[in-house]
């Protein structure tokens, strides 16, 4: 059985020495656009799951399509048939995504420590403890970073060394979110994330005003004057 505190510490570590392998920031974009995030929080108001970690197992379970469910990605107004099978139908992609947060294992709902370690340990578990029992990085979160090379289960119990995950791992399109969306925090606090991008600020600059005259305009003119005249005076 594998030792969850192990495995936090273990991809703890992992996100600290983490680089990106690939380019994460066009999928990042679509998860952390106004409409998706808004559906996302909505989801995450009535779990206590972050919506930065719903939004990244939407990705991998089914690439952002709001027809799957996040259970799986089987079309959510259907009875599910890959596992968790049975699920459903549902009235909503929102409904289903409850679902499979609050009802499903591994129980993501009943997670009160969003520390990054643990988060993504709890990601690690969506998928499966496969990998963290061979004791390789799992591509599920680690895929497209420098923390993972090969190693897939290409279907149930079938594990192949040498195939490469082709999707974005949950590590890498966190660490590009961040980049983009700032708000992104774990435990009240926000994380910087291991790459070398700036986030956008949210700050605009201040409006021209007496007492910052907007450049080139009447105002600055006269405040140069009146610079100069108090410069030769001290």
């Amino acid at each position: 059985m594998t030792n969850l505190n192990a495995l936090t510490t273990a991809n703890a570590q992992r996100w600290a020495g983490a680089k990106l392998a690939r380019n994460f920031t066009s999928v990042a974009r679509h998860l952390t656009a106004p409409n998706a995030k808004a559906r996302y929080q909505a989801v995450s108001a009535k779990t206590g799951v972050p919506w930065a970690v719903i939004a990244v197992i939407h990705e991998r379970e089914c690439s952002q399509d709001w027809t799957g469910s996040l259970a799986q990605g089987d079309p959510w107004n259907r009875v599910s048939v890959h596992v968790p099978a049975g699920r459903g139908p549902f009235r909503s992609w929102e409904e289903a995504a409850i679902d499979a947060l609050v009802n499903c294992a591994p129980y993501a709902a009943r997670n009160k420590d969003w520390s990054i370690g643990r988060t993504l340990a709890g990601l690690e578990q969506y998928n499966g403890l496969g990998y963290a029992a061979r004791g390789r990085p799992s591509p599920y979160i680690w895929s497209g970073t420098d923390q993972y090379r090969s190693g897939k289960y290409v279907r149930d119990g079938v594990y192949d060394p040498n195939v490469v995950d082709g999707q974005p791992g949950c590590a890498g399109l966190l660490m590009a979110m961040m980049a983009l969306d700032p708000t992104i925090t774990f435990t009240g606090t926000t994380i910087t994330p291991p790459i070398s991008v700036k986030p956008i600020s949210a700050e605009r600059p201040a409006a021209p005003s007496i007492v910052n005259p907007a450049m080139g305009s009447i105002g600055a003119f006269i405040a140069n004057i009146f610079n100069a005249i108090f410069r030769k005076k001290s």
